[in-house]
């Protein structure tokens, strides 16, 4: 960092002591011209120092195209030998053609900078096949861990992509002070260490960044646009902002709620009474695979195991929600009417003789 700061200070310092010598300025004095010298440095340094954080094919592709540009302004000035060089219009149009078209290109250049990635240009000389389909992987979904599942099952075609930012976020969640962020950091760090080692599984750690945009959503945005790929994710608002942006999304909730079996309203389902609900008298269950069922008249058995009829289910983006009603086994008993033919075997209390003979 030293020697860093001391070529700064000698640039600023023979800048300085050229526009002294030279004086670009004005001849009235030297201290317009110095002045002059050390912003003049001093802005070529800010921007030396925004440059060190640009990627290097962002900057490779601005020089490229301010050359590309200044070329073309070189043309198609001289193409115009034919002008009236002494118009002060002809000179303003050579002006703003020298200066117009080496800054598109330099614009374009820095814009377009992804497409000298090495993979990128091997892509552009490549036969002409089947294109690689990228599935982009965001932190929720490597946390969440179902992803290892559906790979090992292969269902996940395509190469898995890892964006560097997402690693990044991984790093500093396992780093937390916080316990039960380091313990959700540390298991997608080992969720992905599981998925790098299956077989079939391809898996690929991209450096693409995008240093002018801050929040990790809308840099895997921009990434599944760069890659034309889709975005693998259980977080409901990257889903629709992503949507939004055009980018193709696959949810893993939508897949495990396409994948919950069907429950019809009327028929039966043993379920065990977890805690209370929200509602007057109600009770809340759970499936196996996380579905909430909400039963009435269930409050009081907290802790058991009932049959409960569904009453209805209701279906959200968040996932599916089952209603049902507690099935008293000795109401019902009681309250089933005989069936024809069939003699009523209940005992009835037998009315004392004497009460029998007064009636």
């Amino acid at each position: 960092m030293a020697w860093f700061i001391l070529a700064r200070a000698v640039f600023v310092a023979a800048v300085g002591y050229s526009a002294y010598q030279l004086q670009p300025v004005s001849s009235g004095g030297p201290v317009p011209d110095v002045l002059f010298g050390l912003v003049l440095a001093g802005l070529i340094v800010v921007l030396e120092v925004r440059l060190k954080t640009a990627p290097v094919t962002h900057v490779l592709g601005a020089l490229i195209g301010g050359s590309i540009g200044l070329g073309a302004a070189k043309v198609l000035g001289d193409s115009l030998y034919w002008a009236n060089l002494g118009n002060d219009r002809v000179v303003f149009l050579h002006s703003l053609i020298l200066l117009a078209l080496p800054y598109l290109g330099l614009v374009m250049g820095a814009r377009k900078g992804e497409w000298l990635e090495p993979a990128t240009l091997i892509g552009l000389f490549r036969n002409a096949g089947p294109s690689r389909r990228y599935k982009i992987l965001d932190t929720s979904v490597i946390i969440d861990g179902r992803i290892a599942d559906i790979c090992e099952t292969g269902f996940m075609d395509g190469t898995l992509v890892i964006p560097q930012f997402v690693l990044k976020e991984l790093q500093l969640v396992a780093d937390s002070s916080d316990s039960m962020k380091r313990n959700r950091g540390r298991r997608g760090l080992d969720i992905l260490q599981k998925i790098q080692k299956m077989s079939g599984v391809e898996v690929m750690v991209s450096d693409m960044d995008f240093p002018d945009v801050r929040e990790v959503d809308l840099k895997l945005i921009e990434l599944g646009r760069a890659l034309q790929g889709k975005i693998v994710t259980n977080d409901f608002n990257l889903n629709k902002v992503a949507q939004l942006r055009g980018v193709d999304v696959l949810n893993i909730n939508e897949l495990a709620n396409a994948l919950k079996p069907v429950v019809l309203p009327g028929e039966l389902m043993k379920v065990f009474i977890l805690k209370e609900g929200k509602e007057y008298n109600q009770g809340v269950a759970y499936l196996d695979d996380g579905t909430m069922v909400v039963v009435d008249n269930a409050r009081k058995l907290i802790g058991k195991t009932i049959d409960v009829v569904v009453t209805s289910v209701l279906q959200t983006t968040a996932g599916k929600m089952i209603f049902g009603r507690f099935i008293d086994a000795a109401a019902v008993g009681q309250a089933a009417p005989q069936p024809p033919g069939v003699a009523d075997t209940r005992v009835r209390p037998q009315m004392p003789p004497a009460a029998a003979a007064g009636k």
